[in-house]
């Protein structure tokens, strides 16, 4: 839950952005909604609408928030890793280690699946979507892979990591603990970049 804000602090965008993300995170779409996220956050109504024109707006700028977070920070950190022999080994480690080891880590794209169609929800799924993919079928493309064997290698690598977002979700007892989970993760991770 986000910690509120002293009263002299003045809430940001970004503030009300992080707490949307967190309900979105707990408990769906439907938990966006302002005056519970003003609880949380001990601000009034007329400071969310200081930053925002309405609901739809804070979705927006929530997706954003998990677009830059989860999509555009994972590419970037790949991509400073340019001298790395083994840039793909790389980023199935941190998705993967990130899914498992992290409380909620994943739970977004789960939340978000029930509301694919949704207006606001359907264009940023299907954005992250595709770049997830395209980095990944550039890593595999890096290996020497053809075109066709990279793709369909990007796609068993991204249902890894949402099957494994799904198990660490729903039945977290499943997967291994401590160095067992270590071992795990390593041995996932040369399955797929083998």
């Amino acid at each position: 839950m986000t910690p509120a804000k002293s009263s002299r602090t003045p809430l940001t965008a970004d503030d009300w952005s992080a707490a949307a993300l967190a309900a979105l995170e707990r408990n769906g779409l439907a938990a966006v909604a302002v005056e519970p996220i003003a609880k949380t956050l001990g601000a009034t109504k007329g400071s969310f609408y200081w930053h925002f024109s309405g609901r739809d707006d804070l979705v927006s700028a929530a997706l954003a928030l998990w677009e830059r977070r989860d999509t555009d920070g994972v590419i970037a950190a790949i991509d400073r890793a340019r001298d790395d022999d083994d840039r793909l080994r790389l980023l199935l480690r941190i998705v993967l280690s990130a899914v498992v080891a992290s409380p909620g880590a994943g739970a977004i794209e789960l939340a978000l699946q029930p509301h694919a169609s949704h207006p606001l929800v359907a264009p940023v799924l299907a954005r992250v979507t595709r770049r997830r993919m395209s980095t990944l079928e550039a890593l595999y493309a890096e290996r020497g892979l053809t075109s066709d064997e990279a793709r369909d290698r990007a796609l068993l690598a991204y249902t890894a990591y949402l099957g494994h977002a799904q198990l660490a979700h729903a039945t977290p007892d499943r997967l291994p603990k401590g160095t067992a989970f270590t071992a795990y993760v390593d041995r996932v991770v040369e399955s797929l970049a083998a």
